[in-house]
């Protein structure tokens, strides 16, 4: 006897499917319109592509005055190296073409922020560049010093386009036992 049993579902059990037929829809038949009404909605379907065609015209020159505006509200973030010393914290950036008194160094707690201006000195036609890489116009970087400063003895020195700060660091509080009484 070693054969399988399988059970089967009674012949008289089916699953019946609802047929449901689609009836076609009554749709509304557009009203007439008047000729004088016809002329109108004509003529403001014009217009509205008038207008349209005018928008896509404008575009580009909207585009490119949006892009002048925020061009010249851009500020440039000013490249650093800071490092260590044993006394100082030290600052260096690449700025050539920026003169000592466009330098603007300011220390707010344990904040340095480096500000300055780089001017073109000639006018060149747009149409005339064949690269246009170099940043001109304000730039600024602040950082924040990751250890104690003395605020009033920095130093700066720009040379060979290379400006470099130096930051003293405050000096170390002295450790002091101190001796508790007892009453």
């Amino acid at each position: 006897m070693g054969g399988s049993v399988t059970e089967e579902a009674p012949a008289d059990v089916y699953m019946e499917e609802e047929v449901v037929e689609m009836q076609p829809q009554e749709t509304e038949e557009p009203e007439e319109l008047a000729p004088d009404e016809v002329d109108s909605e004509e003529m403001l379907a014009d217009e509205e592509e008038d207008q349209e065609e005018v928008a896509v015209a404008e575009a580009p020159k909207k585009a490119k005055e949006a892009n002048e505006d925020w061009l010249t509200d851009f500020e440039g973030q000013l490249n650093i190296d800071m490092y260590q010393t044993k006394d100082n914290v030290i600052i260096k950036s690449t700025i050539a073409g920026v003169r000592p008194e466009d330098i603007d160094i300011t220390v707010a707690n344990d904040m340095v922020t480096i500000k300055g201006s780089r001017k073109k000195e000639e006018t060149i036609a747009q149409d005339d560049y064949f690269y246009q890489e170099c940043y001109w116009g304000n730039f600024s970087r602040s950082v924040i010093i990751p250890v104690d400063i003395d605020s009033e003895t920095i130093e700066a020195d720009l040379k060979d386009g290379i400006l470099t700060v130096i930051i003293p660091k405050a000096a170390k509080a002295k450790t002091k036992k101190v001796k508790v009484k007892g009453m």
